[in-house]
């Protein structure tokens, strides 16, 4: 049994001058980022820190479900308050979320994590983890909640999808030992804590930030095709990403950036 040590993770999180200032765990509901919008507008908390055992009705990016058997992975949300940063640079929220799942996966299990454009979380070329971001408007100012989902002990019979895999297989398949849910959630938000300091005090601006997704991001350079709707389609090359977090997208006819759709990475 994998059970999350609360206290421990308190321990390891809050400081009096740090980003986390409260982490609650409940066993079970719905959607970690539905309840945490809801207690923001209630006049909650910046830096609070929600994780549940099990998630009936997570949703993904494009409004699709996502969950998975209780106690097999890890499904929390955050709520941050950027200070004096533009609403319109929140965009990279979600990009450092995903930088930040991949320096704590890498930390805790010693596993090559990468990400595929905007914020999925990849080893081996199969998705081990997501992340939705979404604005809250309260009373007390705008604030955003971050929902991060990832597949820890999933076997392969309880993927969702093929192309989907957890931590426990890819430790497995590369002979890495598989680190508990307490220690990766510690380290993927330890890792989130340095990225967003370093976001926020440059006032959403950081190019060394943008270098550092652009060096992870397993998209660029590669021949993509962006699924913008059932009637729209672009393919080419991604070229970058540019400083609103968009994917530049090279093609016969010229350049052109995308700040949402599905990304596919398509073989040479």
């Amino acid at each position: 049994m994998d059970a999350i040590d609360l206290a421990e993770l308190r321990e390891e999180l809050i400081r009096p001058d740090g980003l986390w200032q409260k982490v609650d765990l409940v066993p079970e509901t719905g959607s970690t980022n539905a309840d945490l919008a809801a207690r923001a507008r209630q006049g909650e908390v910046p830096g609070t820190i929600l994780i549940t055992d099990y998630q009936s009705a997570g949703r993904g990016r494009q409004g699709r479900n996502w969950t998975a058997p209780p106690g097999s992975g890890i499904a929390m949300s955050v709520l941050v308050r950027p200070n004096g940063i533009d609403r319109s640079r929140w965009t990279w929220l979600p990009l450092l979320a995903g930088l930040a799942v991949s320096d704590g996966i890498r930390r805790a299990g010693d596993l090559p994590a990468v990400l595929k454009w905007p914020n999925d979380v990849l080893i081996e070329d199969r998705k081990v983890s997501g992340i939705l971001a979404e604005g809250v408007d309260t009373s007390q100012g705008s604030a955003c909640v971050v929902g991060i989902g990832i597949n820890v002990r999933l076997c392969e019979e309880e993927l969702p999808v093929p192309t989907a895999s957890s931590l426990a297989i890819a430790a497995r398949e590369l002979g890495r030992q598989l680190p508990s849910r307490t220690a990766v959630i510690a380290t993927v938000l330890a890792a989130f804590e340095l990225l967003y300091g370093r976001w926020e005090a440059q006032a959403g601006n950081d190019t060394s930030l943008a270098a550092a997704y652009a060096e992870r991001c397993e998209t660029l350079g590669r021949q993509v095709r962006v699924v913008l709707s059932e009637q729209r389609r672009v393919e080419g090359v991604a070229d970058h990403v540019d400083e609103d977090g968009r994917l530049v997208v090279r093609t016969s006819s010229g350049s052109a950036a995308y700040g949402a759709g599905d990304v596919i990475h398509l073989r040479p």
